[in-house]
């Protein structure tokens, strides 16, 4: 049977429908906003595989460029592997819906949302996690949801949910999920607006979701299943106390090592004499004695945090750690710096390019040009691990866009600084918060490049430990800190505002009041990064690298761009080849041409401008004859650019014949007389001779 419901949501209609697609997935429902259109599916295995000990979710955004009306590119005309943005959105989806599920359950859980239409209005990302969270709902997997997602933009000082993708672009771009009990997760960024602001955006974006709660919670009380009921695997209560008191003295004395490294040998040697003292009575249960221990140690931490205000590394809940800034680390790149934070380190090198380097985005709202890209990496050694080298991951993809839109609020307008920028983040050491030192790092770098920022940014991780009535906000957390806490919230900004959050939670969902503490937090935190930056360095320099690219813009008439580029390119590809510079040619007659080396580009200047120089009535010029006729000759003044030579202006007096005065080949001074509508020029030598007479 199909169920339906629908409501007027924020000018278009929302409507949820199951039981007439996908019938054998464990839950389906068909999403509609406006005219964009997703399904999801949710699906889990009945039993879970034995031996597993984790909760193996994978959720999957898939956009079918069908629902656009186009057909895929390249040679195998299908959808391939996910795009940046595909993967983006998984992310998006996953992170809410993570924490939902209960204690025990370890069955393996797909969720699959596939877009089927686009309207180039409601973006598709919102409704994915609607329907993702309403099949979820509704089906047998025991989902403590609902959730549900909604974008916040301003426009004009004004908040807008669900903003339409052709509105006007305002300063604020937050994706904000949530359940009933407040918000669960947040993804955006900001051009520099106050703590206040955000804020007030927040909790908007909860209040807003409330009818799709509401429509969640009519559906499944139309189709819904009963729910699968998880029993959590019981504690010994006697292994437990065991493992508590052989392990916890030599843990509390591991935990108090310091350094990341020496304190994880410290705390196996601890687990390791843990488990000789009990292997006599415990000698078949090695699974059940790791997992107390591990409970053990989350327990030990969270009470040191919450009780005695004392962080693994022995710094108090809003410290920052050590910093160290430097710049001009690599000899021939553009632009790099090392930025170090405790045990996290990046190097962030940039690359400035030309127009020739925009990344082409190709996506189903249409195409696009990307001039500032950020990409994150994080090899194996900088955790101190061994894997094997791979693409970029979810995760690196995540961490790099988070850090790019950070940086991207405050870069310079296109039209001051024509340059295609490039960031590369490469993690040296990681102990918590690497996308922030990318941040910070590549505020750095790009100083160092001569970028002129609008203002430096840092970025800060802030963590969460909430032990029943007392609530710790962690400022820069390390990384058992994220692992073992409840929070981890990732802010960036400049002195003046933020330009970028991002926020997961493991609890049901953050309150007013710990928001509030965590930005304020957060805000002292910046400001203490922002300056011992600063003492490195606080602006960009006053000129770019000596091995970037030099830029230069000249503007011509567009009629002369096909001059410019010649029969199938080949007049520009010859000026390319000729004197190495790149050249850019758009279609309004703006002209960018670029090189390292200032002969290469005074070189290329002066042919473009040669080529594509117009006639200039009253100039002088000096030309050569290329043909005569019998009524006058024709005169090159430029490179392709001829003029009629009347015989009546070949003289001061009367001129019988025009090979009597003028030969083909001579250079002659002439005068520009007219240049009519249809760009044919007259030109006179008797005024030219006249005129240079007078001034000799």
């Amino acid at each position: 049977m199909v169920h339906k419901v629908e409501i007027d949501y924020h000018g278009s209609r929302l409507s949820l429908e199951t039981g007439r697609l996908a019938k054998q997935a464990g839950g389906a429902v068909l999403c509609q906003h406006g005219e964009t259109v997703v399904l999801a599916t949710a699906t889990s295995a009945l039993k879970a595989r034995e031996g597993i000990d984790f909760f193996p979710l994978t959720v999957d955004y898939q956009e079918k460029t069908f629902a656009a009306g186009k057909i895929p590119g390249g040679f195998f005309k299908r959808e391939g592997r996910p795009t940046e943005k595909e993967t983006l959105t998984s992310r998006l989806i996953d992170r809410p819906i993570r924490p939902l599920f209960p204690d025990g359950f370890a069955c393996e859980t797909q969720v699959v949302a596939t877009v089927l239409s686009v309207d180039r209005q409601n973006d598709a990302d919102m409704v994915a996690m609607i329907a993702a969270s309403a099949a979820l709902h509704i089906s047998d997997i025991p989902f403590q949801g609902p959730i549900a997602g909604v974008r916040m933009g301003r426009v004009d000082g004004k908040l807008v949910v669900n903003p339409l993708q052709d509105a006007p672009e305002g300063d604020l771009n937050l994706i904000v999920a949530g359940s009933n009990d407040g918000l669960v997760m947040v993804e955006g960024g900001a051009q520099i607006l106050s703590e206040d602001v955000l804020l007030e955006a927040l909790f908007a974006a909860h209040d807003a979701m409330q009818p799709v709660f509401e429509m969640q919670e009519e559906l499944r009380s139309k189709a819904g299943k009963p729910k699968r009921e998880v029993i959590a695997p019981e504690k010994d209560k006697a292994l437990v106390k065991a493992v508590e008191k052989a392990g916890a003295k030599p843990l509390k004395k591991a935990l108090a090592v310091v350094e990341k490294l020496e304190r994880y040998a410290a705390i196996r040697v601890a687990e390791s004499e843990m488990k000789d003292a009990l292997a006599d009575t415990y000698a078949d249960r090695d699974s059940e004695v790791r997992s107390a221990f591990d409970d053990l140690k989350k327990k030990v931490v969270r009470q040191m945090i919450s009780k005695d205000k004392k962080r693994l590394d022995g710094r108090g809940p809003a410290d920052v750690r050590p910093i160290t800034c430097e710049i001009d680390v690599l000899p021939r790149t553009h632009g790099s710096s090392v930025f170090t934070r405790g045990e996290t380190q990046a190097l962030a090198v940039v690359t400035l390019g030309t127009s020739v380097d925009e990344q082409r985005m190709d996506a189903l709202v249409g195409e696009h040009f990307r001039k500032f890209m950020l990409h994150y990496n994080f090899p194996p050694y900088s955790v101190g691990e061994v894997k094997f080298l791979r693409g970029p991951g979810r995760r690196e993809i995540g961490h790099g866009a988070l850090a790019e839109r950070a940086l991207k609020q405050v870069l310079p307008a296109a039209e001051d600084f024509p340059y295609t920028i490039r960031i590369v983040s490469e993690i040296l050491e990681s102990n918590g918060s690497s996308s922030m030192a990318s941040v910070c790092g590549g505020s750095l770098s790009m100083m160092d490049a001569g970028v002129p920022l609008k203002a430096p940014v840092a970025g800060i991780a802030m963590g969460l430990i909430e032990e029943g009535k007392e609530i710790t906000v962690l400022s820069d957390i390390l990384g058992d800190e994220d692992h073992l806490g409840d929070m981890d919230f990732k802010v960036a900004g400049t002195a003046d505002g933020v330009t970028a959050l991002q926020m997961d939670i493991k609890i049901n969902g953050i309150s007013r009041e710990i928001m509030t503490k965590a930005l304020e937090q957060a805000r002292d935190g910046r400001l203490h990064i922002l300056g011992e930056m600063a003492k490195t360095m606080s602006t960009h320099r006053d000129s770019i690298s000596s091995h970037a690219p030099r830029i230069k813009t000249i503007k011509i008439n567009p009629d002369k761009i096909r001059d410019l580029i010649g029969p199938g390119g080949k007049v520009i590809r010859g000026i390319v080849e000729s004197t190495g510079a790149k050249i850019d040619v758009q279609d309004d007659g703006t002209v960018m041409i670029a090189s390292a080396d200032g002969d290469s580009m005074q070189k290329a200047m002066d042919t473009v401008e040669a080529i594509t120089m117009e006639a200039k009535v009253g100039k002088i010029y000096t030309g050569t004859v290329r043909r005569i006729v019998d009524f006058g000759a024709f005169v090159e003044i430029m490179p392709g650019t001829d003029g009629l030579l009347h015989i009546s202006q070949i003289g001061p007096g009367r001129v019988q014949k025009v090979s009597d005065e003028l030969s083909e080949g001579d250079e002659v001074p002439v005068k520009v007389l007219e240049v009519d509508r249809s760009g044919k020029i007259r030109l006179s030598r008797k005024e030219a001779l006249a005129e240079l007479g007078e001034k000799s």
